[in-house]
């Protein structure tokens, strides 16, 4: 109870609540549907899926029972990015009818089909269903006692036997118990489902007579609804028959279907996560509240000072920031690419914070498959025009004269490199033959966004952004660039750049440990709120501390701080990298070469968007900062 209490506190849940009424609206992919006793429930089939390799495969990859005909549901777009092949099933029963020892079919296996189902038992997958959109999952047996309910997603395709149990060689689970849970109406007679639960079992069947689906087994007597065990489990060899069967009961709950999601988002069963959050974000607040602090007493002395000089001697030297005001606002070196970086990074951030809202709001919620990928590529796509505008602005300033190209790189440099690296992914995937990998028309569609939308959208941007006035400097650039004196070690570009970092990524590495086991894990991530909240603060931490090391640099006559502030900031990319690999190596058991390449292919994809974004919010802080002290004393 005090787990379901937890859950439902989380935004998600919360705003699921809505949709419990009859006279509210209904999120999209989540409404609810009502079924009555005797009503068709048909389980839909998903990938399989393993946390030992992280390459699905499409459920008749195996040789399962099939259909008469296989029918692929619809699937959008973040669906198929994922992998997800959603296809229909022999499994079928009637609402509130219970049934047990229903045989589904049998198949027998042939050199090929054993050894995949061997090989896949090997790699620990697990077979993914789907009953009204609820995903089936296996009761956690909790080795504390505890009485909570927890789940495992999916169930495991079958077992390994060793010479610790009786049996030996590979085993399939071919037995399904389905327990369909329901919430009944009281005004009603029609009933929601809450759950979808599975034993799995492996039983070598037998039979006099095959009669299809009416065949009665030896092994399974109908009478008393029990399986008969004493067979032996069934075994995956080339030439055995294999008999698939399901029970199938039905159980009143007192959960409401607003909250039916709550075990399932529950499946990490870490009370922890939520501590350690709160305590990360106060400690953060707290770093940079002294910052913010000292940064300020630091600079309204210095103004005060400086003012002071001016008024009450003019021949004395100038000192500190000042002193390079002739040059802070000279142009960098590759200032073309700073700008190209500083709008990609606007793009993403604007990506970013609307996709969070929309989390926010209960739209991505897990019941949505797919939802959350589709909503970042399509408003990736869209940000293009802030993209185009921001860059065309900075590139402006710079007296920049070949805007067209600068406007090209803008659209291709960072989707061409993430584009590239995805392509060779999804060829190394394709050669596994995974469900993984992305089909040609879905390659093709993510061109079309790309060049028809994303692509215009930056030009309009960029015409946008130069029809504007150029944006003044508070001071004017000396024409000889002055000498800058020896710097200090710990002033250093490599070191202060490096430590920069830390403090950034600090504010997020609790909560990439949870988003990292979602992905790689296969569990379900739910806790925006939490995570909007520590986008916050890792904006804020970003900005502060890109500004402190900017002032420093500054005071020791250094005016190179265009880029420095960028890579300040976007350093902690390379500590989010950093932990992937100590990820990698401690909590996956990931054994194959080309799950290895595909893990760490997308962290680099990862770690590559967060510098920019980083850096990006980093660059904006002390270009702010720059500009607003300089315009704040008196320079002749």
């Amino acid at each position: 109870m005090k787990k379901k209490n937890i859950a439902g506190a989380t935004l998600v849940a919360a705003f699921l609540l809505l949709v419990s009424s009859s006279h509210c609206f209904y999120l999209p992919g989540v409404s609810p549907r009502d079924f009555r006793r005797g009503d068709i429930l048909s389980v839909k089939v998903n990938k399989l899926s393993s946390t030992k390799t992280q390459l699905p495969y499409d459920y008749y990859y195996l040789n399962f029972c099939k259909p008469e005909k296989i029918v692929n549901s619809a699937e959008n777009l973040g669906e198929v990015l994922r992998g997800d092949r959603i296809e229909n099933s022999v499994y079928t029963f009637e609402m509130m009818e219970e049934a047990s020892c229903k045989v589904a079919g049998r198949v027998t296996l042939d050199t090929e089909s054993a050894k995949n189902f061997k090989e896949k038992i090997d790699d620990e997958y697990r077979v993914n269903m789907i009953l009204d959109n609820l995903p089936v999952a296996v009761l956690r047996q909790r080795r504390d006692g505890g009485q909570s309910t927890t789940y495992e997603h999916g169930f495991r395709i079958g077992f390994k036997g060793n010479n610790a149990v009786v049996y030996q060689g590979y085993f399939i689970n071919n037995h399904l118990s389905f327990r369909v849970m329901y919430h009944r109406d009281a005004e009603t007679e029609s009933a929601r489902i809450v759950g979808f639960e599975v034993t799995p079992n492996s039983i070598s069947h037998e039979y006099k007579d095959w009669r299809d689906n009416n065949t009665q087994l030896i092994t399974c007597n109908k009478e008393t609804k029990k399986l008969i065990l004493g067979t032996g489990p069934q075994e995956v060899e080339t030439g055995n028959e294999v008999v698939f069967t399901y029970d199938v009961t039905f159980k009143d709950s007192e959960i409401k279907w607003a909250s039916r999601w709550d075990t399932y988002l529950l499946m990490n069963d870490d009370q922890i996560h939520w501590f350690s959050i709160i305590n990360s974000l106060m400690i953060v607040l707290f770093l940079s509240g002294m910052v913010a602090m000292i940064m300020m007493r630091t600079l309204y002395r210095d103004i005060s000072n400086y003012n002071q000089l001016e008024t009450q001697d003019e021949s004395q030297e100038e000192t500190g920031w000042k002193l390079v005001h002739g040059d802070a606002f000279r142009a960098p070196i590759n200032f073309g690419l700073l700008c190209v970086y500083v709008g990609t990074g606007v793009q993403i951030f604007g990506m970013t914070l609307v996709t969070m809202i929309f989390a926010l709001l209960g739209f991505l919620s897990p019941s949505n498959r797919g939802g959350l990928m589709t909503a970042m590529v399509l408003l990736w796509v869209f940000m293009g025009i802030f993209a185009g505008y921001s860059s065309a602005r900075l590139y402006k300033m710079f007296k920049g004269t070949q805007w067209k190209r600068n406007t090209l790189k803008t659209a291709f440099m960072f989707p061409g490199i993430l584009f590239a690296v995805f392509f060779i992914l999804d060829v190394l995937i394709w050669g596994e033959q995974s469900s993984g990998a992305v089909p040609f028309s879905t390659m093709f569609a993510l061109v079309c966004l790309w060049f028809g939308i994303s692509v215009p959208l930056v030009f309009v941007g960029s015409y946008l952004g130069f029809k504007k006035p150029a944006i003044e400097d508070p001071v004017k650039t000396n024409k000889i660039p002055r000498q800058i004196p020896e710097q200090a070690w710990y002033m250093k570009p490599l070191f202060s750049i490096l430590i920069g970092g830390i403090l950034p990524f600090g504010a997020v590495f609790i909560e990439l440990f949870f988003i990292l086991t979602s992905i790689w894990l296969n569990q379900f991530y739910y806790i925006f709120g939490f995570l909007f909240i520590v986008f916050v603060i890792l904006l804020i931490t970003c900005a502060e501390i890109a500004i402190v090391l900017c002032y420093f640099q500054l005071c020791s006559e250094d005016y190179h701080w265009w880029w420095r502030s960028y890579l300040t900031a976007g350093s902690s990319a390379l500590y989010l990298f950093l932990y992937s690999v100590f990820y990698f190596f401690t909590k996956l058991e990931i054994t194959k070469f080309v799950s290895g390449i595909l893990y760490f292919g997308y962290m680099i994809i990862m770690s590559y968007a967060f510098f920019v974004l980083t850096g990006t919010i980093g660059f904006y802080a002390c270009f702010w900062f720059v500009r607003k002290i300089y315009s704040s004393v008196k320079i002749d």
